[in-house]
């Protein structure tokens, strides 16, 4: 197995991933104890197929957090196409995931780090969530919200909800009820949620952010930014096809750079935000043997 920091270009920041480059032979619960023993935010497992197959549906991969298979995530997405890319200098990798295939592409260019970004599922708007209701979920004050904006669930893979906050000062001492917050999203229908604020630590990121879980605190949320991507385009934050960059870890000390872009198109009258595309660096920090 190696680990990879995502989201990076220099070791020790950005979001690890531990990718195990041959499962086969793993039971789901195998796969489930490898990821909770990792302790990272996700761990993947990499299912090698014939060549014809993978050229055809991609390289199988599944994503488990400490707790439970994902059907998509961001930074385990972007890692491991990192990962299996290796030297090989592939201008593709294309990922079969539970949610579908999920290509990467990769960018050189000299002097510069090599940049991959995925196309992610094109998104799914959900509910818009009122303020109050939110605020009680959370334990936050409804006076912590910026009201110029909806909070709002989106997936492009896995729903999150995404908060926007007044101010940074309200996202650096953010303290949430997460049971509570949970609870919530079950009956609404969002997964986890996804706290934004427009005023930034660095003056080139659009959003501060941060995901707050059940495994603590995410340094970088690319399934969430895919998301946060489709609703900045909706809502006029990021103007279509624009690369915009979201900083996140910051708060953990593993500051994290993610850039995204989504397209607006206009079908039949009616705007819709398709093509969602993450992206950002990563660098491999380790490789190790697992005995069991």
């Amino acid at each position: 197995m190696a680990q990879w920091d995502v989201f990076s270009s220099r070791a020790l920041e950005g979001n690890s991933l531990a990718v195990f480059f041959d499962g086969r032979g793993l039971s789901d619960a195998e796969m489930q104890a490898i990821a909770k023993e990792m302790n990272l935010s996700e761990t993947t497992f990499i299912l090698p197929r014939d060549a014809a197959t993978e050229r055809e549906r991609g390289v199988r991969v599944r994503i488990f957090t400490v707790q439970e298979e994902l059907p998509f995530a961001g930074h385990p997405t972007l890692g491991t196409a990192f990962a299996l890319r290796g030297d090989s200098g592939a201008k593709e990798i294309v990922l079969e995931l539970n949610v579908g295939k999920v290509p990467v592409r990769f960018e050189e260019a000299a002097g510069v780090p090599v940049f991959g970004e995925m196309t992610q599922v094109d998104p799914v708007f959900g509910m818009q969530h009122d303020r109050e209701a939110v605020a009680r979920a959370t334990g936050l004050s409804v006076e912590d919200f910026d009201a110029s904006l909806p909070i709002e669930t989106v997936s492009t893979g896995l729903a999150y909800t995404v908060v926007l906050l007044k101010s940074l000062a309200v996202i650096q001492n953010l303290r949430v009820d997460l049971n509570r917050a949970s609870e919530y999203l079950e009956k609404a229908g969002g997964k986890f949620l996804y706290f934004v604020a427009r005023e930034t630590v660095d003056r080139a990121a659009r959003l501060h952010a941060r995901m707050l879980f059940y495994n603590g605190e995410d340094p970088a949320t690319g399934s969430a930014a895919g998301c946060a991507a489709a609703w900045m385009v909706a809502h006029g934050v990021a103007a279509s096809d624009e690369r915009v960059q979201i900083e996140q870890g910051i708060e953990m000390r593993r500051p994290s750079r993610i850039f995204v872009r989504a397209a607006l198109r206009n079908e039949d009258g009616d705007n819709r935000v398709v093509n969602v595309r993450v992206g950002g660096n990563a660098v491999e920090v380790m490789r190790a043997e697992v005995f069991l």
